[in-house]
């Protein structure tokens, strides 16, 4: 399949908010659905109960917001309003259930709402180990204990300890294919535009797990023989943007002005665990462990050791990085409060930064790319802002 054939599948996904892929899907399979919010949940449970993970990132700049500004108010970010206006619209009936990730109290409001909302819909607000010692690990396996149960009743598939490790082994193989495209990337950003990246992640909220990873290989191989012109771009890293989305015409804006985004944080669900988890006679184990040892550092994960802001310094140095974007939605209080401990480590390792906010529905688009360019040229003269 050619990248072109690759794109405009996934932006035909990216475009579908009335989720057609989930319908026909459940309709082909006789099964069930189960949204989640972004950042992280733990897919490989969904999937052996034999329902197909959803990840919902709201409306975008597509969706015009009505009902939804009567639940929240206006100094919060706009994904939860979104979020609403889809439910309310009628578009999220194909899910089963919602998983509600803990982000930030303002996700956690909206998993109450949504319970009162739909009823008769599953509904749970997952919390998660802030300890990374002993306590920690027994409060998650815990919640993962009765998030499986839960799965299995509305499912009427049993989580066995075999499905459990062929769940873990398909999205071992996404994880494997989604390194290999950010590696490329990196290597040779001009082979892999971030717009079709970016493109390529939102798909796997909604595909399920094995044709997602059929698409990263088929893009990956595309892409690998691709002649595609090399330009004198600035290497950045963009920080900040892993819960409410980008649209994608910022996405393009930002590459369009002479940066090469080398690495990043959105839909960031896939990619927190960094590496594999390994197949084992306790599966939901190994999945405990998996979080507790092998994740990414984010503004939601908190760092108690007066080290914040050391893994956005070393991802930088990974990526050979000239300097970082912090990109954080308007009012997201966990990006913006980790945001000086993040500029205040970068400072101390000699890598330039700027800043800006933005919401999914953001109508600054020429202001950010005017932005992004003044950065990005500020390298190039002096290698410094």
């Amino acid at each position: 399949m050619s990248i072109r054939a690759i794109v405009e599948q996934c932006e035909d996904i990216y475009n579908d908010l009335d989720f057609g892929y989930v319908r026909d899907w459940k309709q082909r399979h006789g099964a069930k659905a189960m949204g989640f919010m972004p950042v992280y949940v733990p897919r490989e449970v969904i999937h052996a109960a034999g329902m197909l993970p959803v990840g919902i990132m709201g409306g975008g700049d597509a969706m015009e917001i009505i009902r939804g500004d009567a639940y929240f108010q206006s100094y919060i970010c706009h994904l939860p309003r979104s979020t609403v206006e889809l439910g309310l619209a009628g578009k999220l009936a194909c899910l089963d259930g919602m998983l509600f990730p803990a982000i930030c109290d303002v996700i956690r409001n909206l998993s109450g709402m949504w319970q009162i909302m739909f009823p008769d819909r599953y509904v749970r607000y997952m919390d998660f180990p802030q300890s990374w010692v002993g306590p920690g690990r027994d409060f998650y396996r815990a919640e993962l204990q009765e998030l499986q149960h839960d799965l299995q009743q509305l499912s009427g598939v049993e989580v066995t300890p075999e499905r459990l490790n062929r769940s873990i082994v398909l999205y071992n193989e996404n994880r494997r294919a989604l390194a290999e495209l950010y590696d490329l990337r990196a290597e040779e950003p001009h082979r892999v535009p971030t717009s079709e990246l970016y493109l390529l992640l939102r798909a796997g909220n909604v595909l399920e797990v094995t044709e997602h990873t059929a698409m990263l290989r088929a893009y990956l191989d595309a892409a690998r023989q691709a002649d595609r012109p090399l330009r004198d771009n600035v290497r950045v890293v963009v920080s900040g943007l892993f819960c409410e989305q980008p649209p994608l015409s910022m996405v393009r804006a930002m590459e369009g002005s002479g940066c090469y985004i080398v690495d990043d944080d959105w839909v960031l669900g896939a990619r927190y665990q960094l590496g594999e988890t390994p197949q084992s006679d306790d599966p939901l184990g190994a999945l405990v462990e998996a979080y507790m040892k092998d994740t990414v550092q984010t503004s939601t994960r908190y760092v108690d050791d007066g080290h914040n802001g050391d893994f956005l310094v070393e991802q930088a140095r990974r990526r050979n990085a000239e300097g970082v974007i912090f990109a954080a939605a308007s009012f997201c209080d966990p990006a913006l409060l980790d945001r000086p401990m993040g500029q205040r480590a970068l400072t101390e390792a000699g890598i330039p930064f700027t800043a800006f906010t933005y919401s999914e529905n953001t109508g600054q688009i020429q202001v950010i790319k005017e932005q992004a360019g003044t950065f990005a040229d500020s390298i190039k003269l002096w290698g410094t802002v």
